[in-house]
């Protein structure tokens, strides 16, 4: 088990954090600006709504199947390098779409989005782990999370004003503009380490790439990561990108008006969420995986409510069953403080890629099953948002055979005499130390 890097972050360390979560912020307002530009684009592109729905489709794959490359580049040539490199490609996206009056070419505008969005996050934890001891991991990786989402509010009125005042075509080229600027700030106030400015490249063969990626892969923290990530924040992303206004609207019969009001339910309580579960966390490591499986347990009792509530949802329980499911983007962070704790800091953007891999393949899928059962059903959403329970089901099953198999690695370590991220006590759940939970414990 790595020790931490430094053991003590300065104020240095949280202005270097800020500018890179800034970043994000950026990564996060690019992503969600589709959110008010949706009749614009129709109007512009000449397309429905099933060719609209693509935009947020691809740009979500996109992100998705960059978690691990991006997690291999970062560990390869430093976080520094890629937050410019993921500045310029949100930069030339939103240009590209600023520019675009065809729907191909508007769909290779937010493909580079994407692509940059995704090389954002992994960049930015990568670099938290750089400069922040473990006990603190966690509290940035909640602030940085939060922090994101005031990126999501500047995609809401501010940008509907612009869009409504300057027009389409000033307002994304002047967003792609300064995006790309931004790149002179990171290169000048970012340092991969409390010590080098910049990490010069590793020359790594692409077998041993792979390799890597398999370490991780193999590590079982890392796996409960991945299904801790999978299984938390998925029904919160699909109610905030695609489907959370038409459940509302169509499902419910509020008014669009009405509906994105109560989805800044989502906003609010992950802002306030993911500090004050990064603290809780931080401070009491052992807390993580008992905090996990209780969230899951308020899913379960959330959808149970909402699928099975005669005629009409009120106001009074959509509000607290949607602070129930913002909180899945801070749970989630837990993941990422899974594969720093567990995996060498050598390789800790690569687990941290593959972590982040999970929320967005739940998503996905998610999503895609809501809109082919609702097509199937006739438009019943009490039938088609079974499937997030069933996803809800997979994930709390592989977290639960990972997490009796990570508490034998630990097991497994402390028998070695080895040092661990945090002391477990052995439980009647727990079984005998199996082999090849010893060899992983070691990996």
């Amino acid at each position: 088990m790595p020790p931490p890097v430094t053991a003590r972050a300065t104020t240095r360390s949280w202005l270097i954090w800020l500018t890179a979560a800034f970043v994000y912020v950026l990564a996060v307002f690019h992503r969600t600006s589709f959110g008010v530009a949706g009749i614009e684009a129709a109007e512009r592109f000449g397309v429905g709504a099933a060719a609209l729905g693509t935009f947020t489709v691809l740009q979500i794959g996109v992100y998705a199947a960059m978690q691990v490359p991006t997690g291999v580049l970062v560990d390869r040539f430093g976080p520094r390098a890629v937050l410019s490199a993921a500045l310029l490609f949100l930069g030339l996206g939103q240009v590209l779409l600023a520019v675009a009056h065809s729907y191909a070419l508007g769909l290779v505008a937010r493909g580079v989005l994407g692509l940059g969005d995704a090389l954002t996050f992994v960049s930015v934890l990568r670099l938290a782990a750089n400069h922040f001891p473990g006990r603190q991991y966690t509290l940035v990786t909640g602030l940085t999370g939060a922090l994101g989402f005031t990126g999501n509010l500047a995609a809401t009125v501010p940008l509907a004003l612009l869009l409504a005042g300057p027009g389409w075509v000033p307002t994304f080229l002047a967003a792609g503009l300064v995006t790309v600027l931004f790149v002179a700030v990171v290169q000048w106030r970012v340092r991969d380490t409390p010590t080098a400015r910049r990490v010069p490249p590793q020359r790594v063969p692409a077998r041993e790439v792979g390799r890597q990626v398999l370490a991780a892969w193999r590590v079982p923290g890392t796996r409960l990561g991945f299904w801790t990530h999978f299984t938390t924040p998925f029904g919160q992303n699909v109610m905030v990108l695609l489907w959370g206004v038409p459940f509302l609207v169509d499902g419910q019969g509020y008014s669009t008006t009405a509906a994105s009001g109560l989805l800044v339910v989502f906003v609010v309580g992950a802002m306030v969420g993911g500090p004050a579960v990064g603290g809780l966390t931080g401070r009491k490591p052992e807390l993580r995986m008992p905090l996990v499986l209780g969230y899951l347990a308020s899913l379960g009792a959330v959808w149970t409510v909402l699928l099975s509530w005669p005629g009409r949802i009120p106001v009074a329980v959509l509000v607290p069953a949607f602070v129930v499911l913002s909180l899945g983007g801070p749970a989630s962070m837990i993941g990422f403080a899974l594969a720093r704790d567990y995996n060498p800091l050598r390789r800790v953007g690569t687990a941290t890629g593959v972590v982040n891999v999970g929320g967005f393949v739940a998503t996905t899928v998610t999503a895609l099953l809501i809109g082919v059962l609702l097509q199937f059903s006739g438009g019943n959403y009490r039938i088609a948002l079974l499937s997030v329970v069933a996803v809800l089901l997979l994930g709390a099953w592989r977290i639960g055979v990972w997490y009796l198999r990570a508490r034998a690695a630990v097991f497994a370590a402390q028998a070695r005499g080895e040092d661990v991220p945090v002391q477990l006590r052995r439980r009647p759940w727990d079984g005998p130390v199996r082999r090849d939970d010893r060899v992983a414990a070691a990996a």
